[in-house]
This record gives structure tokens, sequence and C-alpha cells, in this order.
């Protein structure tokens, strides 16, 4: 029997959220104003154990650890996917992106993923009066097809819920190397047409083997040599838009500033809003702004996250400087684990030394290991949330949707009362009681066909499974989960060092029968 909470609403007057009793039988809260803002802080690549308050010693990362002690600290909370697109789609829909054939890793041209026709995050928050906007990556594609750059783009940010954008396509490793707000490129010109292909090069542009590599910004390890841009080697090819290129150097204070600008202008709007930062740090390239150069002992990786957690101290620092620090609810995340050389010679790993990036987990990014999907999540909202506390509640960045939808009492659920966002489970109670349970089953994924099961203190890995091991990029390390499947205590072995499904074939065969019952469901 599934054990998930679930809360039982009361109906919203005026704006209030009457929180009942769930079904462990908590204590019923009181009366909860819905908060007048939302902000969601997503890293990229940041691993568990980047993180000072999840254990880090080596990269300090004040501004996170101090939202920490404000707030709620989960050490349970995953992204569904140990890639990007994917966790991004499954928090932007509420659904398993493995539910959807082309939801892996994007290239820069891709189509817009997410059906507009459906429910969303965003729209959900627009539906319950919040101006919404999106500040950062965006990597889940624009357009129907063939996007023309030099036009107004639509089926993007705009058509998934959000009012505002200021945003890249995809990944700063990838092109189009432009900004793009509010479906228009910043600063396009239309005497210098930006052409984007994954293809083939443009004739007369730069690309790797045209060039000096030791005079690079960041000299390439494995693929990231074809267009040169800015100084450093990307994937896929772009002519044009020369004045529209970024600075990778500025592009992190230039994302915060539009997100702070976002903060200000509507609280002196006296405007509810949601407001989505996507950082692109820590990913590759790792080319930080001139103030956070060489201030880390893990190098360029290390630099990024101290730059990570400037933008996060500024985007706190706007919404106290705007009042609203004790009526803002503020989630703080990354989308999969984290990497060490992911296509760079940034000294990445000659520099790493003794730092966990993945904490007391194993593996990473790319990975169906803990350390692939087990991410910092922490969320505050003073005198909802209680303060300096720490809970242990399996949950997923999938479950923003379901549980804001509960919070305000259901405006997005169907005329029988269920929730729009199937995969997507209510996680509020464990926000503000400790002691709370949230899920009882999760589904955790490395690709579509590399799944895993949570079930309390089991994982579960299906046979053949592939498995792979490490915090590097590129294609090594890779096992497959034996006949039996692979099964483990992360619990008590939190770096899954021992299999324990010979000893357990009873809880292999549930499990595998939950995973398929999960599987089987249908999203909508």
């Amino acid at each position: 029997m599934n054990k998930v909470i679930q809360l039982m609403m009361a109906p919203v007057c005026m704006g209030v959220l009457g929180l009942a009793a769930s079904a462990n039988g908590a204590e019923k809260a009181p009366n909860i104003k819905k908060p007048k803002a939302i902000v969601l802080i997503y890293a990229d690549d940041l691993g568990y154990g980047d993180v000072g308050c999840y254990g880090s010693k080596k990269i300090p990362t004040p501004a996170i650890d101090s939202l920490a002690k404000q707030g709620m600290k989960c050490t349970n909370a995953y992204a569904t996917t140990a890639m990007c697109t994917p966790s991004r789609f499954a928090m932007m829909t509420g659904m398993y992106p493995w539910r959807q054939a082309n939801t892996n890793i994007l290239p820069g041209d891709a189509a817009l993923i997410i059906d507009t026709n459906k429910p969303t995050l965003p729209k959900l928050l627009q539906q319950n009066g919040y101006t919404t906007g999106i500040f950062g990556k965006w990597h889940l594609g624009m357009g129907k097809g063939k996007i023309d750059w030099n036009k107004e783009i639509d089926h993007g940010p705009k058509e998934v819920g959000f009012d505002k954008s200021y945003m890249m396509a995809a990944t700063g490793d990838r092109v189009p190397c432009v900004y793009i707000k509010d479906g228009k490129v910043v600063n396009g010109d239309p005497n210098d047409p930006i052409e984007v292909s994954y293809q083939k090069p443009f004739p007369g542009e730069l690309i790797g083997k045209d060039v000096d590599r030791s005079k690079l910004k960041q000299n390439w390890s494995h693929g990231h040599n074809q267009a040169i841009i800015d100084g450093v080697g990307r994937i896929g090819f772009m002519t044009g838009g020369k004045k529209a290129v970024w600075s990778d150097e500025t592009k992190s204070d230039i994302l915060t500033d539009e997100a702070v600008k976002f903060i200000k202008e509507n609280a002196k709007a006296n405007k509810p809003f949601f407001m989505y930062y996507a950082a692109h740090d820590i990913h590759v390239p790792r080319v930080v702004a001139k103030r956070f150069q060489g201030k880390s002992p893990c190098g360029p990786r290390g630099d990024s996250t101290l730059q990570f957690d400037d933008s996060v101290q500024r985007i706190l620092k706007a919404i106290k400087q705007s009042g609203l620090e004790n009526d803002t609810l503020v989630i703080l995340s990354s989308d999969n684990g984290p990497v060490l050389d992911d296509g760079y010679q940034d000294q990445a790993r000659e520099r790493n030394g003794d730092h966990k990036p993945a904490g007391p987990y194993r593996a990473g990014k790319y990975s169906i290991y803990e350390g692939g999907t087990r991410m910092p999540f922490i969320v505050r909202w003073p005198k909802v949330i209680p303060a300096g506390t720490t809970s242990g509640a399996l949950m997923n960045q999938m479950d923003l949707a379901a549980t804001f939808e509960a919070m305000f009492a259901g405006k997005a659920m169907d005329a029988n009362g269920k929730s729009q966002f199937p995969d997507s489970e209510n996680v509020f109670p464990a926000w503000t009681n400790p002691k709370t349970e949230a899920r009882d089953y999760m589904i955790s994924s490395a690709g579509h066909h590399i799944l895993a099961i949570r079930h309390k203190n089991w994982k579960y890995i299906p046979p053949n499974t592939p498995m792979r091991d490490g915090i590097n990029g590129g294609g090594a390390n890779m096992s497959k989960a034996p006949a039996e499947g692979a099964l483990f205590d992360v619990e008590k072995d939190p770096y899954e060092s021992t299999n324990l499904a010979a000893q357990h074939p009873d809880i292999c065969k549930q499990l595998q029968e939950k995973l398929q019952e999960i599987k089987a469901k249908k999203p909508y």
C-alpha cells in the first residue's frame, strides 16, 4: 500500500490556505496565506557534496549555508534524472521524462519538448495570480521546427507559462551563444543574421581545427571542438550575431542582474511573483568573472561554485531589500550530480584533491548511482517552514507541481479533484514538519532505459541496467547490473558498495513489480 502523505485542503478564501491534517495524523496547521513570492534557484551540475551545509570543507558557500540555517535542509531529495534537460522537463511538467521520447540532452536548436496544451508548474502559478519569470538556462527547446534566430521565436517559455524570460537557449558549451529576451535575441542585428547548425560548419567561421589550442580560454579534452566563440570551443556551429554573442566572464552577472531586476520591479509594483533562476554555474565551460578567478583551491570548478553562491547571495539580498524576506518561499537545488572533466581541460580532476563533490554518494552526472540524482535541496519560508531543521523524507523536484497545486487548493485540478500532475506528489507536510514522511516510491534515471526505484531505505536497479561509475564525462567506467539486479540499502550503504540482491530476492521482486506498475501508468 502506498503510504505517501496526502494533504487535505480546506477551501481557499481571500488567498488563505487551510492546511489540514495529513494522513499520518499530524496536527492541523494554522491557516497560512500563500507566499507573496516564490523563488526557485536551480544550479547546474552542483553536487550534494559541493555545498558547505552538506559537508563540503574545501569550497565555501556561505549564502547557501545561511539559507539552510534559515529553513530546512532536505537530505533525501532527488532530481528525476542524472542529466539536465530531463530533470528540467520533469520539474516543469510534473511528469517523469522517460514517458516522452524526446527528453534527453537537447542540442541548442531543438524544438520545444513541452506540450503547450498540458499543465505546467509556471502555468499553475499564473493561474494563482503570480507573475512568472525565467532567467538563465532554458534547455527545453524553442519553436516547432527550424528556428529563425533573427525573428521573434514562439513556442518557448511564454507558451509554457512564463510572462518574462531572459535566458540561454541551451548550455554555455552549445551554440547559439546569445541571450534571448522574451523570444528575441538580445542585440540581434538584421545586417548580421544568425545561423546555427549541428551538422556542418559555416564557411569562414573559426572552428576547432583552425586554432592554436594553447591560446584558448579553455582547451577541450573531448568534444567541444566545433565553433570557437569568445575563445572557447563549443558543440555545434554558428555564424553571424557578432554583437549578440555573450562573454563567458560576464554571463553569471548578467543573468543574476536580470533576476534581481525582476524581483525588485514586481515587489515595487506589489505583484505576487514566481522567479525561476536557472544558473549556468557550475556547468562547463567554467570561465568565471575575474573577481572569482583563482579564488578556489579546486580551480575553475571551485571558482564557478563561488560564483554561484554569490548569485544566491545577491538574489537573497534583493528579496530582503524589497521587504519580502518573511513572505517569500525560496527553494534551492541542482539539476543533476557533479562532473569533473566534462569536456574541457580546466584542471577539475587535477585540483579536486580530497574534495568529494557527491558527498558520501557514488558517481555523479550521467550515472544511475546515487551521486547522479541525490541533490542538495533547501526550502525557506519563515514562520511556515521551521528554521534550522533537516528532513530525511523522500522527495523529488518533480513534486513541486503537486505541492503547489495542493497549496493553492487545486485550481489546476480536473473536474473530479484529481491532480493534473499525476507523477508529482504533494510533499508540503514534510516541509513543515521534519518528522513527516513524504514519498513512498520514486524512480530515478540516467536516461530513458536506465531506471532505478527507491522505497524506504532500499534502491533497486533491474538486471543488465548500465551502471556508470566515476565523476568524469566521456564513456568510461561502464558496467551492468548482474542477472539478479542490484539492491542497495542506501541508508546504511550510501556509497552503494554492497549488492544485496542475492540475499533479498523477495524485495527485488516486489520493487521490480512496482517499477513496472509505475512505468505502465498513463501520465494524463
